[in-house]
């Protein structure tokens, strides 16, 4: 390697974003730290492999797997042209990352393509929880396990959104979730992995939240949800987005991989509605998701 290669290598495997190289046959040739970071897969694991290996399976913001169809990556080596798109990678920890992808495509001297650069880098409203989370931290309103808000702070945020709705008409809306089948979960593999699907859905939840949004864990395998300005017409689409990163989430167990869904009543706040109301009913629609046939939505 020449000295001039060497110090590019150096550049790239230090960048914060994520960066890697796949030749025509979508195969990675190159993976940087930063992606090790970001994905939670080292170089060794991954250099030699085709990304559409049961590994980092992107998805779209309408639960599409993109490695099946419409990947930026092998678009771009088909046609030359350069993409971004925000998408959803799964971490090897089991969670779903909201990442921002730019791909160029890579020529010979001849200028045919032989292959493309991805660079990612994970959105700025995941920076923005990350955040919040220090100052949680501070005055101790944190779930120990799961890393979202407990209860207590989550009482607290959603009263305040109340007093807000009732003073200024500013709306919002929460989403009550509760992981199906959870007590299978904890015969079958036990309570310690039950405490990882915990972890795994509730990083899902948070890092793909918009920054002033809040989860927080109920209690239990639930946990509550709280949007601002939404609509009513915006908030089968926001809870279904929810749903289908939790299904397309999974936990490696042996030579298996362990999913889970959610079911979810979600309910826009009413100014007459007290945190006890606003609850309830928010509870009653779970139940009919749970008794509904569960993995669903009740609005």
């Amino acid at each position: 390697m020449t000295e001039a290669n060497r110090f590019f290598k150096d550049l790239l495997d230090n960048l914060y974003d994520g960066v890697y190289f796949v030749d025509c046959e979508k195969k990675i040739t190159y993976w940087n730290r930063g992606a090790e970071r970001i994905t939670g897969y080292m170089k060794a694991e991954v250099v030699g492999r085709s990304c559409a290996e049961n590994m980092l399976r992107h998805v779209d913001d309408f639960g599409n797997l993109l490695c099946l169809a419409g990947c930026p990556l092998g678009k771009t080596i088909q046609d030359g042209e350069m993409r971004e798109a925000a998408i959803y990678l799964h971490h090897k920890m089991g969670h779903r990352v909201p990442v921002q992808v730019r791909v160029t495509p890579l020529h010979d001297a001849d200028g045919k393509v032989v292959g493309a650069i991805e660079v990612f880098s994970e959105n700025s409203f995941r920076v923005a929880a990350n955040q919040r989370i220090v100052e949680l931290e501070k005055v101790a309103f944190l779930d120990p396990l799961t890393g979202v808000g407990n209860r207590r702070y989550t009482e607290m945020i959603l009263e305040g959104r109340l007093n807000e709705l009732q003073r200024y008409g500013w709306p919002f809306a929460v989403l009550f979730f509760d992981i199906d089948n959870f007590k299978q979960v904890n015969d079958t593999y036990g309570h310690d992995m039950g405490d990882q699907v915990l972890k795994v859905i509730s990083r899902t939840l948070l890092t793909n939240l918009r920054s002033f949004d809040f989860i927080g864990r109920w209690g239990g395998e639930e946990f509550f949800g709280i949007v601002v300005n939404v609509k009513e017409d915006q908030l089968f689409g926001i809870a279904n987005k929810f749903r289908f990163l939790v299904e397309h989430s999974s936990i490696p167990v042996g030579k298996k991989m362990l999913r889970v869904t959610v079911s979810i009543g979600a309910t826009l706040a009413r100014r007459e509605d007290t945190v006890v109301t606003l609850v309830k009913r928010a509870d009653e629609l779970l139940y009919k998701s749970k008794t509904g046939g569960r993995n669903r939505i009740s609005i």
